[in-house]
């Protein structure tokens, strides 16, 4: 077992794409800042805001933003996608791509949108081409504003070929929406060579961190463009000047920030961060390939049908998979019931381990499957 994971023994993990665990030092650090609470109260605010900025820098890091300015840190990605979604000046006739397969916070903010602003939102089945990328590209006219996918898909684990799709948006002038919880924390990302103007990402999946706070990356060249729907003191140009009437938005993507942080929530991203990049995004993703092409092979092998592209360069940490005899919410009940932590998401089970994950926590996995397998044919 990995030194920063405790878990119990009687459970596997293989739900990151869902709620991953936390870290020993992440539950150190909330430790810490609540007894600091309980002792000191706010004396050391100041530090608590050096820890903010901190954060901002490693989520450039992670994302290779331009700048920590370009970085916001809100409640989660629906806040995200919703800024971006109320504060484009739409103009009727406007239309919008996304994938029918999409997870309900990538599509239900832009579908509200229709009655409101008089735009089309397009739903591109990513089955229905040549490739999902191509699937979602012939539905783009002259009078599409957004494209908006997730970077990986929440229930096949279809890893999107974002380059192509980001550079597409550029030539065409369109803008780029990239919802990247499934990817963040588990393999490297680069929003400046997709071209993405936008980034959103929860933390509690593969960040390894609380629910309750969320990157939100807006390309500098649109911050101003973005019209604001959220008002308060934490996004004003002076901050801390309370007195101060003749106020303006911060020139940064504080602008998006509207009241008070999560404190408790930025300080355990800071401290589950510092472990991803210690740990080495190329080493985490090369050791989550291994795991999830481990399953794969012992899978097939039980007869099983694998949903998830083998292809590595389309996929990510997602592994999904049924098997014919079996129902496949059943399966995920008896996984569960088992200790096996999983997820049942588009007609299969979901497995998603980490880099943490152990060859012996996949095969107590298997072990299980196996035998649930075999109590079905008898």
């Amino acid at each position: 077992m990995h030194p920063e994971f405790q878990l119990s023994n009687d459970i596997v993990h293989l739900n990151h794409a869902a709620v991953g665990p936390w870290p020993r030092r992440t539950v150190q650090a909330i430790t810490r800042f609540a007894y600091e609470n309980m002792n000191l109260g706010s004396q050391h605010y100041l530090r608590w805001q050096r820890t903010e900025q901190e954060l901002r820098v490693l989520l450039q890091w992670l994302i290779n933003a331009p700048s920590s300015d370009d970085i916001a840190l809100l409640k989660n990605t629906s806040e995200g996608l919703s800024v971006i979604a109320y504060g484009i000046d739409w103009q009727p006739g406007d239309n919008i791509i996304c994938a029918r397969q999409e997870f309900p916070s990538n599509r239900v903010v832009w579908e509200s949108l229709r009655d409101r602003f008089d735009i089309d939102v397009r739903l591109a089945d990513l089955d229905a081409a040549e490739s999902p990328e191509d699937a979602l590209l012939n539905l783009v006219d002259e009078r599409t504003r957004l494209l908006a996918v997730s970077a990986v898909q929440y229930a096949t684990g279809l890893r999107m070929d974002l380059g192509k799709l980001g550079e597409f948006c550029r030539t065409q002038q369109i803008l780029f929406c990239v919802d990247a919880i499934q990817q963040l924390g588990a393999l490297p990302f680069d929003a400046q060579a997709v071209h993405a103007d936008f980034v959103v990402a929860d933390s509690h999946k593969w960040m390894l961190a609380p629910e309750g706070v969320a990157l939100f990356y807006c390309r500098a060249e649109l911050r101003e463009k973005l019209r604001l729907t959220q008002y308060g003191w934490h996004m004003l140009q002076d901050l801390g000047n309370y007195d101060r009437l003749d106020w303006k938005p911060a020139a940064t993507a504080r602008r998006f920030e509207c009241g008070s942080a999560n404190t408790l929530g930025q300080y355990a991203l800071h401290a589950s961060l510092t472990l991803i990049k210690e740990t080495g995004l190329q080493q985490i993703d090369e050791s989550i390939s291994r795991n999830i092409e481990y399953l794969i092979d012992k899978l097939e092998n039980m007869g099983c049908l694998i949903n998830t592209p083998k292809v590595r360069q389309q996929r990510a940490g997602i592994l999904s998979f049924k098997h014919p005899a079996l129902d496949s919410h059943a399966l995920y009940q008896q996984l569960q019931s088992r200790g096996i932590l999983c997820a049942a998401r588009g007609g299969g089970v979901r497995f998603s381990p980490h880099f943490h994950t152990t060859r012996d926590d996949l095969d107590r996995t298997l072990q299980h499957l196996e035998n649930i397998i075999a109590a079905g044919r008898n």
